[in-house]
Parts: C-alpha cells; structure tokens; sequence
C-alpha cells in the first residue's frame, strides 16, 4: 500500500452509484498479484444502476451471471464479453439492489513491467485505456468475480490525489440507455477509452 493510501472502506460503495461513480477518479485499483503489486488511477467510469436501467445487466433480473450485483456492495462483479474480453466493476448501494460501477480506464501507476508483459505492444497510455485492456493488464478474470474489494488482493485505494475537472457522456457499447450521461471521466486524462463528446 502506497504512502498516505487507505484503503476504500465498504461504507464508501454502500451508497448511490450515481455518488459513488464520480467519486471513483483519482481513486487507484489495485491487485496484488502473485508477482507483484499492479495498480491504476481510475480515470474513467460508468455507472450502471438497477432493473430500471435498461442497459445494467440486472434489467432483466436475477441470473447466475449477475447474481453478485444484488449481493452487498464492495465485491467485484466480473463478466466475460465477445468472447475475448473481462469488465470489472464494483458492486454498489445496498444488498437486494443491483447496481455497480465499471471501471473503463486508468492510467498505470505500479507494476508496469508486468502489465507490458501482460499486454505487449502497448504504449504506456494504453495498457489500461478500455475495460478489456485493463483486465488483461491487470491480470483481472471472471475469477475474480464475487471477491470482496474490501479484502487484500483487489482494492481501491484513496491516495489522496485530486480530479480537478470531470466530464459527463453517455455510456459506450450499449443500445438503450443512451440518453443517461452516467460515463464520467477525467478530462486531463491521456488514457480514456474514447474522448467525451
């Protein structure tokens, strides 16, 4: 744990997504690989928030799947797309209510040498710049979906750094919902998925 970090107490997601999702940059996602310590600034988000949403995968109710985001709220919430790609996110507001922020981008801070290796051909700015690209730097799998983010192997760490602008757009990949501007993002960031606007 970096100087000056603490770590993100389950009171800190146990609260409204919409709070909780903004709140979220600056933060830094850490895991404690095997290997050694990787982590990120977050720096760019989407907030996903119950059956009322329709593009949170909750719409349509409880599913194997999905089952973790109507569990308590600071757990890791992981799902495999297209085949090819892992989404972290963390499970928000109170138990029985399905919600949870993904984690779209962050900038790397620690353990850079494992992310190249994990993601080779990558400039710095990009290991982490998309959901898919930060799991598989981070070396982040649906098998590490239901852990508790309040534990000691995948974290969020406050380390006090501050996001003086941030910018609102609507949510990339999805069909509905489209109108909701629930992606946050850090506007000095050279690592986002995609510019806002």
């Amino acid at each position: 744990m970096a100087a000056r970090a603490r770590k993100l107490p389950r009171s800190f997601y146990n609260r409204p997504t919409l709070e909780v999702a903004p709140e979220l940059l600056g933060k830094y996602l850490v895991h404690a690989t095997a290997h050694e310590p990787v982590s990120g600034r977050i720096v760019e988000v989407e907030a996903y928030v119950g059956q009322g949403d329709p593009a949170c995968h909750a719409a349509r109710g409880k599913t194997d799947r999905n089952a973790v985001m109507f569990g308590p709220p600071g757990f890791a919430y992981v799902y495999f797309i297209y085949g090819m790609y892992h989404c972290f996110n963390i499970v928000t507001e109170r138990e029985g209510f399905p919600a949870a922020v993904l984690i779209r981008a962050a900038e790397p801070t620690d353990g850079l040498s494992l992310m190249e290796y994990n993601s080779p051909g990558k400039r710095h700015h990009e290991l982490l710049s998309g959901p898919g690209k930060l799991c598989r730097s981070m070396g982040i799998t649906v098998a590490h979906s239901g852990l508790d983010l309040t534990g000691g192997e995948i974290y969020v760490e406050d380390r006090e750094t501050s996001v003086p602008t941030i910018v609102t757009g609507s949510r990339i990949g999805i069909r509905s919902g489209t109108d909701l501007l629930w992606r946050f993002c850090d506007a000095d960031s050279g690592s986002l998925s995609r510019p806002v606007g």
